[in-house]
């Protein structure tokens, strides 16, 4: 499952190389955290799941290109993982 979240990771790594800075730092805090998840002992529950999928999505409207395409890969590759966390 953790694949998911590396590969999620990857995505906002390329997304924030071209983004604005408006958004850059928004990409980064998830991306830090997604790596944290998957290096690290932690889960991300739901709830976690949903606060990082929110940003993202806000993210998304803020932004355009490539930075867009990458950040929706993203928020796609955390939807599948999301859906596979059992709920508490």
């Amino acid at each position: 499952m953790t694949e998911q979240l590396q590969q999620a990771r990857d995505d906002l790594e390329e997304a924030a190389k071209s983004a604005d800075d408006d958004v850059r730092d928004d990409i980064r805090e998830t991306t830090d955290a997604f790596a944290d998840y998957v290096m690290g002992d932690t889960t991300p529950d739901h709830a976690i799941l949903d606060e990082r999928l929110n940003t993202l999505r806000q993210v998304r409207e803020r932004a355009d290109g490539n930075t867009k395409d990458k950040v929706e890969e993203a928020i796609e590759e955390v939807e599948d993982y999301r859906e596979q966390v059992d709920q508490a």
